[in-house]
């Protein structure tokens, strides 16, 4: 058979995944919104994640998982909280596991974005639905429809960088792989990144060195609490305010992000997972297939990937994500050296066996179950 890149193993701190060809995180929005169930998966959540792990994914990384209750996007996504929540957990890992792929999770916490209703539904979500009071670096709201959030203070800052930490924990004695900090799209971390969401004067805000301190204080918390597991970080690469082109707004650029990124490695995440957007809700942002490939390429230049890595640097891999729709596109991808793993989402939704079909086109051999590998023979 042809050699196709995106079929062979990919190793992530010591984990080897079978391919290259990974599911990102997309909320589900099934989680019980109030009691003591509260923020657990069910059986929805393990038959979603376990079918795609068996469609062929190298690798799944479940959903975004608030630190704290109040962490999480809407009142009905999952939250990794409590000790107790655990077993539920463990069910989910234990059936991406038999699908043979290696297991992840997204840690979040959603900021001024959390306490919404699920994806389906508008606005904001009331008490009496679980909803609550938002909170951010800065007391600006997303846009003219969200509530204004509460300001956060020193100490509660430091208490969530350790709650990603207690995740963390929580999330390897689950019998996850490793875990994913979730850096983008708008929610706490990435606001706390950009200028356009973070006003503060204190340590936490101002300069690039301050607004950076949030993320890498939980990199490092999170590296320090799971050992040597894999540590993902998922960053929106831009907020589309100052390129392509810029509207000449404050916000985080390219720019940062490749500045970040070394910085990051060296705190101990193991992958960069690279996305834009998310925190501006008019910013103009480019579109079109692969429309987000160019930040992967950023930032993989960044870490010296092509080129080789300097003297002293960890060497971490880059996936890149964002309109990937067809196999052909994404083997160009990898081949062309943008990236080193290639996140489909969309066409997982619709298509658990995607991966099959993908390495069909490539005519590379797929690692499909041997009770469906009639369906490969012609």
């Amino acid at each position: 058979m042809p050699h196709a890149q995106l079929f062979t193993p990919v190793s992530i701190a010591g984990l080897t995944a079978r391919n290259r060809l990974w599911m990102p995180p997309m909320c589900m929005y099934s989680a019980a919104p109030l009691g003591e169930e509260l923020g657990r998966p069910t059986p929805w959540h393990q038959v979603h994640y376990g079918a795609r792990a068996i469609g062929g994914v190298g690798a799944v990384i479940v959903e975004a998982t608030g630190v704290v209750p109040e962490g999480r996007i809407s009142v009905n996504c999952l939250s990794l909280h409590d000790d107790a929540q655990i077993p539920s957990f463990s069910a989910v890992a234990e059936r991406i596991h038999a699908g043979g792929a290696a297991a992840f999770i997204q840690l979040n916490h959603a900021g001024r974005k959390g306490s919404s209703r699920a994806g389906w539904l508008t606005g904001a979500a009331a008490p009496e639905e679980g909803g609550w009071q938002v909170v951010a670096p800065s007391p600006i709201p997303f846009d003219a429809g969200s509530p204004t959030p509460r300001e956060l203070m020193e100490e509660e800052i430091l208490g969530l960088v350790g709650a990603f930490a207690d995740a963390a924990g929580r999330a390897i004695e689950a019998g996850f792989d490793g875990v994913q900090i979730h850096a983008a799209h708008g929610y706490l971390i990435h606001q706390f990144l950009s200028p356009a969401s973070n006003r503060r004067t204190d340590r936490w805000g101002g300069d690039f060195e301050g607004r950076t301190r949030f993320v890498r204080e939980v990199v490092r918390a999170v590296r320090a609490r799971i050992g040597d597991a894999p540590v993902l970080v998922r960053i929106s690469a831009t907020d589309w305010t100052q390129e392509y082109p810029s509207d000449g707004r404050p916000g985080w650029t390219l720019a940062d992000t490749e500045r970040l990124a070394p910085l990051l490695a060296r705190d101990g995440a193991s992958m960069l997972n690279v996305s834009t957007g998310g925190n501006v809700p008019d910013a103009a942002v480019g579109g079109g297939v692969g429309y987000q490939v160019f930040a992967a390429a950023g930032v993989r230049r960044a870490l010296g990937m092509n080129e080789g890595v300097p003297a002293g640097e960890p060497r971490i891999p880059v996936s890149a994500c964002g309109l990937i729709v067809a196999p052909e596109q994404a083997e160009q991808i990898l081949v062309g050296g943008d990236a080193d793993v290639i996140e489909i989402g969309r066409v997982l939704l619709s298509d658990p066996m995607a991966p099959m079909a993908w390495a069909a086109r490539l005519r590379a051999t797929p690692d499909a179950p041997r009770q469906y590998l009639r369906a490969t023979r012609r």
